[in-house]
């Protein structure tokens, strides 16, 4: 697969852990500062899925989805074995060794300060983490290491796919041994409103911007939504 030329990464992705840190650091004050705003937001809800919690994954999710072509998909058989190698390990690794992890310090490591109820809480926040591809960090990822961004493209794009299918069963799997109730209704509302909005949304967007302004106004746009995404999405 013929190797691009290479952008770069511009000043914000440069110091992206920064900004990532600062921003955390907003939402633990303002949850504690001002509890009656999480207090209100936790009640916005649908099938046991959050509202606000869905249009942040959105603008999390939909800049990267701008970055994907999903044409690239036609290349998934010129250099097969990278994929297998991540497929494998976000499919038929990552969620297990997660869920692992998990409990062994929410059940045993951390058993004597937080409660039984609480530690079920953060198990399914961790399988539903463990079984999601990452995609966020992928893409300058690559540009650090010096890889080759069609590439990337390609396992992300298929990756994306691949989530419409698996991450319903899997995630039901691990949360049902773990005698966690979520009903089918929750985790198929949860893909639909995760992944399938804002992946649709990120291929129609690209589509149209390409056909229309061409590839650098799409740059510029993921640019700033990436910008955007941050303080509404980690705080």
């Amino acid at each position: 697969m013929k190797k691009e030329a290479d952008p770069g990464i511009n000043f914000f992705q440069r110091y992206l852990t920064i900004w990532v840190f600062l921003c955390m650091v907003v939402g633990v004050l303002l949850g504690h500062f001002a509890p009656v705003v999480p207090a209100l937001l936790a009640r916005l809800e649908y099938a046991r899925v959050s509202i606000p919690m869905a249009i942040l994954i959105w603008v999390m999710i939909y800049p990267m989805m701008l970055k994907v072509d999903f044409n690239s998909v036609r290349n998934v058989g010129k250099n097969p074995k990278g994929l297998f190698v991540t497929w494998i390990v976000n499919w038929l690794i990552k969620p297990f060794t997660m869920y692992g992890i998990a409990s062994l310090f929410f059940f045993v490591i951390f058993k004597a300060f937080i409660t039984p109820d609480l530690a079920v809480e953060y198990l399914a926040g961790a399988v539903l983490l463990g079984a999601a591809p990452c995609t966020a960090m992928v893409f300058v990822w690559s540009t650090l290491t010096k890889g080759n961004p069609a590439y990337t493209v390609v396992r992300v794009a298929t990756n994306d796919l691949i989530i419409l299918i698996a991450f319903v069963p899997i995630v039901k799997f691990l949360l049902g041994v773990s005698n966690v109730p979520v009903p089918w209704d929750t985790l198929i509302l949860s893909v639909v409103l995760f992944v399938v909005i804002p992946l649709a949304g990120g291929m129609l967007t690209r589509s149209a911007v390409i056909k229309r302004k061409g590839q650098c106004t799409l740059r510029r746009l993921s640019s700033v939504c990436l910008t955007v995404q941050l303080p509404l999405a980690y705080c």
